[in-house]
Parts: C-alpha cells; sequence; structure tokens
C-alpha cells in the first residue's frame, strides 16, 4: 500500500506540477483556444496555479522528509477539492474529456488523502 500511494503521489505531483506551471506561467497561451478558461477570472486561474504548485511540494516533501507528514494530507484534500472547481467548470462548459481527467484526479488525491490518513500513515 505504502509503494502504491507513492506513486500516486508522484504522478500527482508530477501533474498538479505541470498545470500549475501552465495557469501562472503560461496562461495567456494555453487559455486562447480553451471556452471553460473563461469561467473564472484570470486571477483566479493564477490562484489556482500557485494552489497546485504549493500542493505539488505538499505531496512530496512532508511524506519524503517524515516532517509535519499532515501537510501531504492536507495537499492532497486541497487538490481534491480544487478538482470539484474543475468539474463544475467543465459540466458547465460540456468539456466531457477534461470533465473525466478532473474527477479521476479528484478521486485519486482523495484516495492519497485516505490511505495517508488511514491505511499507511506517514509516521
Amino acid at each position: 500500500m505504502n509503494v502504491l500511494l507513492w506513486v500516486l503521489q508522484i504522478l500527482g505531483a508530477l501533474l498538479y506540477g505541470s498545470s500549475g506551471v501552465m495557469k501562472v506561467f503560461l496562461f495567456e497561451t494555453i487559455s486562447q483556444d480553451v471556452p471553460s478558461f473563461g469561467a473564472l477570472p484570470l486571477e483566479a486561474w493564477m490562484a489556482l496555479g500557485v494552489l497546485e504548485l504549493v500542493c505539488t511540494i505538499g505531496l512530496i516533501v512532508p511524506a519524503a522528509l517524515p516532517w509535519r507528514p499532515n501537510l501531504t494530507i492536507l495537499a492532497a484534500v486541497l487538490l481534491a477539492l480544487e478538482s470539484l472547481v474543475f468539474v463544475w467548470v467543465h459540466v458547465k462548459y460540456h468539456e466531457v474529456t477534461p470533465l473525466i481527467l478532473s474527477g479521476v484526479l479528484g478521486l485519486v488525491m482523495a484516495f492519497v488523502a485516505y490511505g495517508r490518513w488511514v491505511l499507511r500513515p506517514i509516521v
């Protein structure tokens, strides 16, 4: 179980990290062809990108160092909640593929939070 949780944490960190970089540094480039990026103001997308970058660090560093391991759980919970925002946006704009991806990633982050809290806590 510990290996599975680590794999999910690393994959989540890579996906959310790249998404955060795109939202913070490349938003003008990536937002031109995606209608759903108009659902929120630029500042909100930037804030979500920063949240993703901070949570990317939170998924790995506290668990790897065993320093404040509850931060890993918090990061996973925040990313799962953020995914609910994205699910809402994609439903509103009828974007099926991103909707499925956001939903699956949210469920994975919820599983990581549960796994690190109940199934295999970091001590």
